[in-house]
């Protein structure tokens, strides 16, 4: 039970640590990044979600640390969104 907790407690420092990372990562400047690779980055995204509430309701992930997981990444995706938008209405 502990692994399962420092496992938990871990992903959230790494997702936390890399978000800034992953969020240049798809901010669409000029259009260079492709709406094909955005479009794969949300599927990639929701399944993370899906997979965090997964966790949450088998008791892999606490209270808390689902909450603050579910945050981050729900931003993540809706940073994803924001650059699918932008590509889609200024696709250069």
């Amino acid at each position: 039970m502990q692994y399962l907790v420092v496992f938990a407690i871990l992903f959230a420092v790494v997702a936390f640590v890399t978000a800034p990372l992953r969020r240049a990562h798809f901010a669409t400047s000029g259009g260079a990044t492709d709406l094909a690779d955005l479009e794969a980055a949300r599927e990639a995204k929701y399944r993370e979600l899906r997979d965090a509430e997964l966790d949450h309701r088998t008791g892999k992930l606490s209270d808390a640390d689902y909450e603050e997981l579910d945050r981050t990444l729900r931003a993540e995706a809706i940073e994803i969104l924001h650059g699918i938008d932008r590509a889609t209405i200024d696709p250069q």
